[in-house]
């Protein structure tokens, strides 16, 4: 373990995925204790996307911005919202100079799949067919997320293919919930990991699919075609459950003939680089709001 990210362990909260609405609470009052971010440079404004039901996002808007990601926040599919995910994407939008369309999906398990999926693919298909509006190119709009929001980004990646649905430019995909299966080294043995281990992978995969089984757009490591669909940025961390079937997924991408930089990222914990104190934490965010910025550039 990285030195600097082992010391904050002790004072970790827990997430005890068995109880949804203490974990939403506990998660909400640790995000907001937190500074605000710096948000003099950029516009910033809550909108609802018309679907059924609707969905709220919010939009960062970087001064001068053309291009997009529709971006997903993390939280076992089960906790997380626009303001938990607030620092994030403000510091997104501020890195790569893209407008980020912060996305509240619905969770689970009062809403399980496709509940989610359905709400980010709405706004996907909102932010193409709105793109002048909201001042973007619309062949620059790119997908991605933390954890399970990554997970729901690769799967809106998939749909978009397979349903000749909005054209994607990138997917960002940081530490992805790929694979309900958790049959991988790191699934199998990671069981008493920071933040998040096995059992409580396991218990975000209960809320999300109950007891439907899973199809590759709950779980794409599911889907047996990986070709035509956009170039990928993936991280992992060393000690993440989800580190292998990640790693997996980025070879089966570059072996179907997609574009895919993967990061392994040592000494590190799933969710390990919100301890922004640390080298290794502000090395993996600047590299993926770089990876962004790169992608989206003409």
């Amino acid at each position: 373990m990285d030195p600097e990210l082992e010391a904050f362990i002790p004072f970790l909260p827990e997430n005890d995925l068995t109880d949804p609405v203490t974990t939403r609470k506990n998660f909400a009052a640790l995000t907001g204790s937190r500074p605000a971010p710096d948000t003099s440079r950029m516009e910033i404004e809550d909108r609802t996307v018309p679907a059924d039901p609707d969905v709220a996002v919010r939009i960062y808007r970087p001064h001068q911005a053309q291009g997009a990601i529709v971006w997903l926040h993390g939280g076992g599919f089960v906790f997380g919202d626009l303001d938990t995910e607030h620092p994030w994407a403000a510091r997104l939008a501020e890195g790569s100079g893209a407008v980020v369309i912060s996305v509240g999906y619905r969770h689970s398990p009062e809403h399980r799949f496709p509940a989610a999926l359905d709400d980010a693919y709405a706004v996907l298909t909102w932010a193409a067919e709105h793109a002048a509006e909201l001042g973007i190119d619309p062949a620059r709009i790119a997908v991605g997320g933390h954890s399970a929001g990554a997970g729901l980004a690769a799967a809106a990646a998939l749909r978009a293919r397979d349903e000749q649905g909005p054209a994607i430019r990138f997917q960002l995909l940081n530490e992805p919930m790929l694979d309900d299966r958790q049959e991988t080294w790191s699934a199998r043995n990671f069981t008493d990991t920071p933040w998040f281990n096995r059992d409580r992978i396991a218990a975000s995969w209960r809320h999300y699919l109950g007891s439907r089984p899973a199809t590759p757009y709950a779980a794409p490591a599911r889907a047996a075609d990986l070709s035509g669909l956009p170039p990928a940025y993936i991280a992992t961390a060393e000690f993440c459950p989800n580190r292998d079937e990640d790693i997996t997924y980025a070879l089966r991408l570059l072996q179907a003939g997609v574009s895919v930089e993967l990061h392994q990222w040592p000494g590190t914990f799933h969710g390990s680089l919100a301890i922004l104190s640390a080298e290794v934490s502000q090395r993996q965010n600047a590299a993926l709001v770089t990876a962004l910025r790169h992608a989206l550039a003409e």
